[in-house]
């Protein structure tokens, strides 16, 4: 199940990142800057003026050596930045922020260039770097809940394709992504609607994935704690009640073999009732998640996938016919 399409989970924390930056940069336009000298000028101008990257970040060089206190600092950041963004190749992208961070080495540089960096990585399926980066970029700066949010989600997805190198760090990131959202740690280039927007989107994908990364590692009280508050906060989301109800179903199936292995008496027919009674609540579960895939394109595999065991079920509870099933899909149908 855990392979299950997670749909939102892969739509990564870099477009806030942009909206971020595009803030500052309206910020910085309105800000009265200190007289810079001719010299100084001349030195961004040839940054600008250089016809390929390379050579920009080779004249930056000369540019920091001269003026490491330049108010122009982070308007040639921006403006290197850009040119490397033009391009459609990541891996020359990523070479070329690298070369950056070999130039640009404070702290408030990194806090452009890393986060994108980052994004880069991950986009280039270089995880490990990805990793690597975010840990030192997070170190410094533990409250960017963009990039605590992208690293956590990414390494969900890994997790999911059984790949468990990267689940502790994800749970570290998720659990401090939370915690900055619900402390109400806005960023300050964030204005109250986008924050508003980000926490209700982002929060109750964030439980939902610390939900699953806790029953991939048997934690299920944990897991179970953590699905229930991402059902409150997205009562719309079919994958929670998908996992919520498979776990539900390895409590029924062991209740099942338990039931199985019983001596006859009174104690495998309370094993029996107890097993029935877990089953109608898989199937409930079920049937919520597949009333409310129903219809979405996005949904459209996971729908068919639960589908099938929900019929069966189904069918098993009520003497092989299906008969008042669609009436208990339909109920949880998103109007």
């Amino acid at each position: 199940m855990a392979a299950a399409i997670f749909p939102g989970s892969t739509l990564l924390a870099s477009t806030v990142r942009d909206s971020q930056q595009q803030q500052d940069q309206s910020k910085d336009k309105g800000k009265q800057q200190p007289a810079t000298s001719d010299a100084e000028q001349k030195a961004v101008a040839k940054v600008q003026a250089a016809t390929d990257v390379p050579t920009k970040i080779a004249a930056a060089g000369e540019f920091i050596k001269k003026y490491p206190k330049s108010t122009l600092r982070s308007n040639v950041i921006g403006h290197i930045a850009g040119e490397i963004n033009k391009s459609d190749n990541n891996a020359q992208k990523i070479t070329q922020f690298e070369s950056m961070l070999t130039v640009f080495k404070e702290n408030s540089d990194g806090e452009v260039i890393m986060p994108i960096l980052i994004d880069l990585y991950f986009k280039d399926n270089r995880p490990d770097d990805g990793f690597r980066v975010a840990t030192e970029y997070l170190a410094k700066n533990p409250n960017d809940v963009a990039v605590l949010t992208q690293a956590s989600l990414e390494g969900v997805e890994h997790a999911k394709k059984r790949e468990a190198k990267y689940v502790q760090q994800s749970v570290q990131f998720g659990a401090k992504a939370i915690e900055v959202i619900e402390a109400n740690k806005k960023p300050e280039s964030f204005d109250d609607a986008k924050w508003n927007d980000y926490r209700t989107r982002w929060l109750p994908i964030l439980y939902q994935s610390m939900g699953l990364l806790s029953m991939m590692t048997g934690n299920k009280a944990d897991a179970k704690t953590k699905l229930d508050k991402a059902a409150t906060l997205n009562p719309k989301d079919p994958f929670t009640y998908v996992l919520l109800g498979s776990m539900l179903n390895d409590e029924y199936q062991q209740l099942a073999e338990q039931h199985k292995a019983a001596s006859a008496g009174p104690l495998k027919d309370q094993l029996l009732k107890q097993a029935l009674a877990k089953l109608d609540e898989v199937i409930d579960m079920f049937a919520h998640a597949v009333g409310l895939a129903e219809g979405n394109t996005a949904y459209q595999s996971l729908h068919d996938q639960i589908l099938q065991d929900l019929q069966s079920y189904y069918k098993y509870r009520h003497g092989g016919s299906s008969d008042g099933l669609q009436q208990m899909i339909d109920k949880y149908k998103t109007p």
